[in-house]
């Protein structure tokens, strides 16, 4: 598997109050920068769209990743969203949090190359997990 991030991703990110959400990530790596489009539910119930366009710029260097999604149109509750995360060995997954920026809402996400589906990860790490 190339470390280069170029592809397809399937992404979950968890939200307070909301759960898990899923999206899907088109990425291109190029010479450490990141650029892509992502495409997710509307997870409002008055949201007139069913689908929300998104695109990310960022970087990468090494195993660390930090990006911006800024949807488009901004709106609905949804504007901009900072991501900073880490690439595992093989360069399949990528985890880490996400935040709204001048706002406390903050929460994970995991990103897994379109082999595997995200939510098919998140819940087989959910599994592993002690019982508390």
């Amino acid at each position: 598997m190339t470390d280069d991030l170029t592809g397809v991703w399937d992404g979950t990110y968890i939200q307070p109050q909301v759960g898990m959400v899923t999206f899907l990530v088109t990425l291109i790596e190029s010479g450490g920068a990141l650029d892509g489009n992502v495409t997710e539910p509307c997870i409002l119930r008055a949201c007139p769209l069913r689908t929300h366009n998104a695109s990310i710029t960022g970087h990468r260097s090494g195993n660390a990743v930090s990006f911006v999604k800024n949807y488009e149109p901004p709106g609905y509750g949804y504007d901009k969203v900072f991501y900073e995360g880490t690439v595992n060995a093989d360069a399949t997954e990528i985890s880490g949090r996400w935040r709204l920026p001048g706002a406390a809402d903050s929460g994970t996400f995991l990103m897994v190359r379109s082999t595997k589906t995200a939510e098919a990860v998140a819940t087989e790490e959910q599994a592993k997990e002690p019982v508390r």
